[in-house]
């Protein structure tokens, strides 16, 4: 294992999950400003983009490295981001930031209660469903509902990532998987964003603020992702993502001047409860069997199909739970 992999291994899994959250919603903020230029399904594209640029001058990723049972996931991983971020930026051009960010929630908060092998787990995503509802305030009677569907579309695509991600996080070391699946959901939105930037008020100054958000969005946040899910099953990852939502809530305020109401703040409050009480769960031990493939393929000077870097959890008696493995 590289020295980089061996000091992101020292850092929680969960931490690096909070601070991708934040990115995303900052960069989700900021391109609503873009949305009026060039349409939610452009400014996708463009963030998609772009990212798909810096990642390959980042990453360099090797294609030898892929094998032929790995295009699937590459692939489903792929759509499931790009469709995931086109389908959300729809919905915030409707609906507020927060309450956007709540409903889209509703994806992985099912992947979590579906992959949990403990009842007692349900408890957090139960918790953290009431704070969604409160975040909606669906009894007063406002709500846009095309915004409220793009959401909903928006959150299964989130439970798919969720689950995607860590499977190719487990094969490709670093954000070289992530280099990989951006291009093909850039591909993948371009029949809905191209139109849109053709036909919408697309300028320099507009590439070069898509192309900020996208170094922050997908490049750094959808990494720090990445390695997180690496060390995290689904419940547990699941789970905190609950703090999302007030993220989406607070940065809406600061951002877009998106006032909560009261039962929000309420809803704010169970959330964070339910994603702090996460953090105690799910640590994913991981077991290199292979470690980085791609330098030891280099370093032989060889083309060899390289075995898959396999990650294994303990058993202790206690992985139902998540705790951490090995204390």
């Amino acid at each position: 294992m590289s020295t980089e992999m061996r000091a992101l291994d020292r850092i929680p899994p969960w931490s690096m999950a909070v601070a991708a959250m934040l990115l995303i919603q900052f960069t989700n903020a900021f391109s609503v400003f873009v949305i009026d230029d060039v349409g939610p399904a452009g400014t996708a594209l463009l963030r998609m983009a772009c990212g798909t640029v810096f990642l390959w001058a980042i990453a360099r990723p090797s294609l030898r490295t892929i094998r032929s049972r790995d295009v699937p996931i590459l692939i489903l991983l792929g759509v499931a981001t790009g469709m995931m971020t086109t389908l959300f930026l729809f919905a915030v051009e409707r609906i507020p930031l927060g309450t956007a960010v709540a409903i889209e929630f509703l994806g992985p908060l099912t992947v979590a209660g579906l992959t949990s092998r403990n009842k007692r787990t349900l408890v957090w995503p139960g918790l953290a469903l009431v704070g969604v509802v409160l975040l909606t305030e669906p009894w007063m009677g406002t709500i846009d509902f095309l915004g409220v569907a793009f959401a909903l579309a928006a959150g299964v695509c989130w439970g798919l990532y969720t689950v995607f991600t860590q499977s190719v996080g487990d094969r490709f070391s670093g954000i070289s998987g992530l280099s990989l699946t951006i291009p093909v959901a850039t591909i993948a939105i371009l029949p809905i964003g191209l139109p849109q930037v053709i036909g919408g008020d697309f300028s320099w100054t507009v590439l070069l603020i898509v192309a900020g958000i996208a170094l922050i969005t997908p490049v750094a946040s959808f990494g720090l992702e990445m390695l997180a899910l690496r060390k995290m099953n689904h419940a547990a990852f699941g789970t905190l993502l609950s703090i999302e939502p007030a993220f989406g809530v607070l940065i809406g305020l600061l951002v877009l001047a998106q006032s909560p109401a009261v039962p929000q703040i309420a809803g704010i409050v169970l959330v964070v409860i339910a994603g702090a009480a996460a953090q105690r769960y799910g640590h994913r031990e991981i077991t290199v069997v292979a470690a980085d493939v791609e330098a030891a393929g280099e370093s032989a000077g060889r083309d060899a199909d390289p075995a898959p870097v396999r990650s294994q959890e303990r058993s202790t008696g206690r992985e139902d739970y998540g705790y951490p493995q090995g204390d």
